[in-house]
């Protein structure tokens, strides 16, 4: 054998860079499920299904274009398997198949990277990492953009992107629309109506493939969190790209203006559920981005809501993906605030008395999938507020969501939700009290917290935690422009000692009671 070419479960795409000059007969692909895939982390049985189940198919495609597969399969019993991680599978392999060369593209976790890179050290087999142009951009682009910037700026890099692929620009280079960020219009509640019609979600149906895995799933990982009776996301290329339309058909319009809107029993509302997808890389961003621009071309979408899809993609996933790779390892040990909780036991049960948390928790429980003002201002608030190791947060995370792949995940939750990283992602905490909570949704109307007391058994934990927060670190906070106004209400607050005593002896007992 001349290369065997590792395809790994986050990298299903068939242009991918590792099989660009793939020679049937003398190269192989090389394809493994291993447990600790599944257990590094307490994964979610959905996610674990879902990962399975594509990288299944995907190898079966390989096999019907004529592609040599070596795979693979998690059993019903780990003593059955050749080995619980990459390296010890790999070298079994390498070993019978005698490669000349290990071939992968650039992997999404700098942990799989690592051992991988380690392994193929231990074996004194040359290893070819190419770079991922499932990207827009590359690694090496964005070290060369954030090279001597004393602050990283999304939205910098964001209009060079668009100047770089010509999106929704004028003939002159200006932003269609005459501005490059629509997001003032974007941040619209529902109440006091009811959402617009939804349109129902679209349903891929398990085929046989599928429920073989889920079989598997629930014999195995019986007691992982997480339900599988909502298995109905796309596993192939094709059933991915009919989401894609159905996306840009059916919810973008409504989409921009009510993204960050939040509605009781409502999962999904207008948010396209396409980043699994693209994390395993069954669906090309190119393809969501050139969809959205024809659909506002056509008339079939305003432009706040495309724009502000476009953003997500060609704007924050790409420059997440540079943050995480620029500062890696290091960025996964940051803490700026010193917090050291572990999450509390309903982020795994979803057995709490917030009503905007078990709401959001039954969405994860059964989709492994809450949108992301659910993940930053529900979860990652509260495990903020409260003070939960910003690694364990996304950790949790990890788990948690059908769609986290390590180089999204950790500068999401750890830099972006939970300040951990001091500014590298975010320009300020996103700190907020239950009255946020309350704009934006119908949640609080049927809790029995009140938003807005901070003092008192039914006071909103999310309110009192809001004050302990800003007091506990008032000397890290002080400094932070965009921070002003809270803390100038801080000072209003501390001008009455009792009650931010008060506060202080509240929020202590819900980390006792909550923090572990």
């Amino acid at each position: 054998m001349r290369n065997l070419i590792l395809v790994l479960g986050d990298q299903l795409n068939h242009d991918s860079a590792a099989l660009a000059d793939l020679d049937p007969s003398r190269d192989a692909v090389w394809m493994a499920e291993v447990a600790e895939e599944a257990t590094h982390v307490w994964c979610h049985k959905l996610r674990i299904a879902f990962f399975l189940s594509a990288m299944r198919h995907f190898r079966d495609e390989l096999r019907e274009r004529g592609i040599p597969v070596h795979y693979q399969e998690l059993t019903h019993s780990a003593v059955e398997d050749r080995g619980r991680d990459f390296a010890t599978v790999l070298s079994h392999d390498v070993a019978a198949l005698g490669p000349e060369k290990l071939i992968l593209v650039t992997p999404g976790d700098y942990r799989v990277r690592k051992a991988l890179q380690q392994q193929a050290d231990e074996l004194n087999i040359p290893v070819e990492i190419r770079p991922d142009r499932h990207f827009f951009s590359g690694i090496d682009d964005f070290r060369e953009f954030s090279a001597g910037r004393k602050k990283l700026v999304m939205e910098t890099f964001y209009r060079q992107m668009r100047r770089k692929h010509g999106v929704l620009l004028e003939r002159d280079g200006n932003p269609v629309g005459g501005k490059w960020n629509f997001d003032q219009d974007n941040r619209l509640p529902f109440s006091p109506n009811k959402p617009p019609a939804i349109p129902p979600m679209p349903v891929f149906h398990p085929d046989s493939t599928t429920r073989k895995i889920l079989k598997l799933v629930e014999h195995r990982f019986s007691d992982h969190p997480g339900q599988l009776d909502r298995m109905d996301l796309p596993v192939t290329h094709l059933q991915a790209r009919a989401m894609l339309d159905d996306f840009v058909r059916s919810r973008l319009p409504h989409f921009g203006s009510y993204e960050d809107a939040m509605w009781a029993d409502q999962p999904f509302l207008y948010h396209s559920r396409l980043s699994a997808l693209l994390n395993v890389k069954l669906l090309n961003p190119r393809d969501c981005v050139s969809t959205a621009v024809t659909a506002y071309e056509e008339g079939q979408a305003p432009l706040n809501s495309v724009e502000g899809f476009i953003r997500q993609i060609l704007g924050w996933r790409e420059y997440i993906r540079g943050v995480y790779w620029v500062n890696m390892p290091e960025y996964s040990d940051l803490n700026y605030f010193g917090h050291e909780l572990k999450a509390p036991a309903f982020f795994w049960d979803g057995a709490s008395d917030l009503e905007c948390i078990r709401q959001t928790m039954q969405h994860v429980l059964r989709y492994g999938y809450s949108h992301h003002i659910h993940r930053l201002m529900v979860m990652g608030l509260f495990a903020l507020l409260l003070g939960v190791h910003p690694r364990r947060f996304h950790e949790w995370h990890m788990a948690m969501y059908v769609d986290a792949v390590d180089w999204v995940s950790l500068p999401n939750t750890l830099g972006m939700s939970q300040y951990g990283d001091g500014g590298i992602v975010g320009s300020k905490p996103y700190c907020a009290s239950g009255n946020y909570i309350n704009r934006m949704s119908n949640f609080c109307k049927n809790c029995r917290y009140d938003y807005g007391a901070s003092i008192g058994e039914k006071a909103c934990p999310f309110t009192t935690l809001y004050w302990d927060f800003l007091d506990r670190h008032y000397d890290r906070l002080k400094t932070n422009p965009r921070l002003g106004p809270q803390l100038l209400n801080l000072e209003r607050k501390r001008q009455s000692k009792r009650e931010l005593d008060a506060i202080g002896k509240r929020a202590a007992e819900l980390r006792r009671k909550w923090g572990g």
